[in-house]
């Protein structure tokens, strides 16, 4: 993100709808991505759908770790509803425009799903923690607590933050160089000073991402110094093997979300930033339950109960 040049009064005409370009330079994988997009939305929607359902569903899936991964689940599905509906629309269509209103809202959208990712990723660590050290205090209501602060707690700071980037005058090109409206190409396209939101898109970054990304360093690194204290081999392996799905989610998606929003200006490339974006908000809602549901027994045992259930009833 670089500070703008105002151009001269006589050269501005204000924009009053953006073009998403997104994967526009290669034109001849339109429908390939297409494809490959569409393909990639219906599974996300089946297998966090199947998640979310089966751990409401199954009396033996009742613990604070099913109940955290259930909203997880809801949460991917949301999360990637904000982004991949358009981008397929735009790629199924070629009619690339979205109104400012439409872009404003889908930023909102991305940007609050996207710090409630960041408060439940650290939650859930923390129930890891709670798991190993005091299995009885987290209880129902503290379940409920936490969720409901990681979904409304970066509510009010996104919705200024957008409504802040939205307030700035917009000119000259209306080109947005990527597959949503994300910040920062978004605001290469103001007019004037843009150093202030810049600032406020870092500081919220920092709280937000950072903070919750250390929270996640401290409950782990109690969590191992825990494990290593074991008396036997067994026991440390299953309470790693409790911990390694959860870790897999995270490195994924705070490593692509403070290398896009965290590192300097001068090293932002925008074909980097797709790709990173391509990570956070495709990818990890997509490996989710792959990585969950492959490597947790109950979970592969509870499918097994429904898969087999449905054949008898058939």
């Amino acid at each position: 993100m670089n500070r703008q040049e105002t151009p001269p009064e006589d050269n501005l005409t204000e924009v009053v709808k953006f073009v998403l370009l997104g994967f526009a330079d290669i034109p001849h994988l339109q429908w390939f991505l297409f494809g490959l997009f569409l393909i990639i939305y219906v599974v996300i929607l089946m297998s966090n759908g199947t998640i979310f359902l089966i751990t409401k569903m199954d009396p033996a899936l009742q613990s604070p770790m099913y109940f955290f991964l259930a909203n997880f689940s809801f949460l991917e599905i949301c999360y990637v509803s904000a982004t991949l509906p358009r981008m397929l629309m735009n790629l199924g269509t070629q009619r690339r425009t979205i109104s400012l209103g439409a872009c404003a809202a889908q930023m909102c959208f991305v940007l609050i799903f996207g710090a409630t990712e960041c408060f439940l990723l650290a939650v859930m660590a923390y129930d890891r923690y709670v798991a190993i050290c005091n299995p009885l205090f987290m209880n129902h209501r503290v379940c409920i607590q936490l969720v409901t602060g990681s979904w409304i707690t970066g509510i009010p700071v996104q919705i200024g933050q957008t409504y802040q980037i939205f307030s700035l005058p917009f000119c000259g090109s209306n080109q947005i160089n990527h597959f949503f409206c994300d910040i920062s190409p978004v605001l290469k396209l103001a007019c004037g000073d843009t150093f202030v939101n810049e600032m406020l898109v870092y500081t919220v970054a920092v709280l937000f991402g950072m903070f919750s990304f250390l929270l996640i360093l401290g409950s782990y690194s109690k969590i191992i110094s825990i494990i290593l204290k074991f008396p036997s081999a067994t026991g440390q392996a299953k309470a790693f093997s409790t911990c390694s799905s959860h870790l897999m989610v995270v490195m994924l998606f705070f490593g692509s979300g403070i290398i896009t929003y965290l590192r300097p200006n001068t090293r932002h490339s925008e074909g980097t930033d797709k790709v990173l974006s391509l990570f956070y908000t495709i990818l990890t809602p997509m490996f989710n339950p792959l990585i969950y549901s492959l490597r947790n027994k109950d979970v592969i045992m509870t499918l097994r109960k429904l898969l087999l259930k449905n054949k008898l009833v058939v």
